[in-house]
């Protein structure tokens, strides 16, 4: 199975766990990791250069995905937006797609680098669109979710016991996250609490939601 991997913090926690739990030299064998940022994956699984990813939601239509996602329910901290001339960021299809559903207007950022910017200027003007989506609807953000076009049962087994409560980071990958990213340990910890895995009935409420306000913007 190619399974594709977003280099990002907010799926540290589950990276974490698949290594843990690909025990057998067949299984590492069989799952390889290709390592990207999110619109770059999303464009490999369209093409089915690879079998699962964690896919942009703007681009899960007619997917099939597991009840695994990347959610946040109130501030998410890496999906920004500051005011002032549209720019989007070539790396998330949906953090762009939700500032046009928000009709806010301004540069977007995110990922790693948006968290970075978040706690390195604290005193610049900007707006956590995930929380933006949640004052508006009541309702949390899912940037992402688990699809996969082939090998749904090798994908359900490795998955099945994911939670996120679970997971122990340790130290030295801490450190090897914190050196890249530029974002202290303490701040990468506490931006963790912020992101959750589960989709829910409401998480599903929320993602049809968007993609249906998405599709009405033409997106």
């Amino acid at each position: 199975m190619l399974f594709a991997k977003i280099e990002f913090i907010n799926l540290l926690p589950f990276h974490i766990y698949m290594k843990k739990n690909i025990k057998s030299n067949q299984q590492k064998a069989i799952l390889e990791y290709k390592k990207s940022y999110p619109s770059l994956i999303t464009n490999k699984f369209k093409t089915r250069k690879v079998h699962s990813a964690f896919i942009s939601s703007i681009e899960s239509r007619n997917e099939k995905f597991l009840d695994l996602g990347i959610v946040a329910h109130d501030e998410v901290l890496s999906v920004l937006l500051v005011p002032g001339e549209q720019k989007e960021d070539y790396q998330s299809k949906t953090s762009n797609a939700l500032a046009k559903v928000l009709d806010l207007k301004g540069e977007v950022i995110i990922g790693d680098k948006a968290l970075k910017f978040y706690h390195d200027y604290p005193n610049i003007s900007k707006i956590d669109l995930a929380k933006a989506w949640q004052k508006k609807y009541n309702l949390p953000f899912v940037f992402a979710v688990l699809c996969y076009n082939k090998h749904e049962t090798q994908l359900k087994n490795l998955t099945k016991k994911f939670k996120k409560s679970h997971i122990k980071i340790p130290q030295y990958i801490l450190e090897q996250y914190s050196k890249r990213s530029g974002v202290s340990k303490q701040n990468i910890l506490n931006y963790l609490k912020k992101i959750d895995y589960d989709l829910g009935i409401k998480e599903k409420r929320a993602l049809k939601l968007f993609l249906n306000l998405a599709q009405k913007k033409g997106l």
